[in-house]
């Protein structure tokens, strides 16, 4: 009678721990339950490598972006992606004076900034679960390509005055890929998030450093290219669920 109640204890708590222990692999995530967030959002810092024509005119950029992801199924294999990106491929810096009245007694820095923005977005699918989580994406989007300048003081260093002397924007497209690497599985998971992508943005027309010439009259004489654009982007950067 004893060694059958023990068995039926037994039978009983296998019972119970199965369907838990099919609720977590290790990771917080349960199976029969939707517990992925179905939101996430990020950060990176971005480094680009210009592709084929353009790397005759640029050497590289550097800049950061954010990133907004929409969990489409159940199970968090397929989503929808969003990002926004600035890079800077051209800085210049000149110190300059307020007026020709004032002359040298009130100083200005003259900054110079060659950009490309992107926006894109698309479809992406990856391993929702497990140590490393690898994930391919596609987007399409628009490129837009602008050199700004703008004045600030010396000691501040704070703008407050720009123009735009010169943008294009062009239809971009492209895929890349990445991995997500878990920091924390709380309710609002982060994980390190490395990344490649090929950015097809086409042709354009823009400025690079020493483009523009100042002439003694006060004007500006603009040298603009013509050429592809296309980039190769590393990230690393940091993705957070949100719930």
């Amino acid at each position: 009678m004893r060694s059958r109640t023990l068995l039926l204890i037994a039978a009983a708590a296998a019972l119970v721990t199965r369907p838990l222990a099919a609720q977590d692999d290790g990771y917080g995530y349960d199976y029969r339950e939707p517990r992925l967030p179905r939101s996430y959002v990020g950060g990176e810092a971005t480094f680009a490598r210009p592709q084929g024509e353009f790397s005759n005119y640029i050497d590289q950029g550097w800049g950061g972006g954010m990133h907004y992801l929409l969990r489409l199924d159940r199970d968090g294999w397929f989503g929808l992606r969003a990002d926004a990106s600035l890079v800077n491929y051209g800085h210049e810096r000149q110190r300059v004076q307020l007026s020709n009245t004032v002359g040298g007694r009130i100083l200005l820095d003259l900054t110079t900034d060659n950009n490309i923005a992107l926006v894109g977005a698309g479809p992406q699918i990856g391993l929702p679960t497990g140590t490393f989580r690898p994930y391919a994406n596609g987007f399409v989007g628009v490129s837009y390509i602008f050199t700004e300048s703008h004045v600030g003081g010396t000691s501040s260093g704070e703008s407050f005055a720009s123009t735009t002397n010169f943008d294009d924007a062009s239809f971009a497209y492209g895929a890349g890929g990445g991995l997500y690497i878990p920091l924390s599985v709380r309710r609002n998971p982060v994980s390190l998030d490395l990344g490649v992508t090929y950015r097809h943005n086409g042709e354009a027309e823009y400025l690079r450093h020493g483009d523009i010439v100042d002439n003694p009259d006060g004007s500006i004489t603009l040298f603009p290219v013509r050429s592809e654009t296309n980039l190769v982007t590393f990230h690393v950067g940091v993705s957070v669920g949100v719930r």
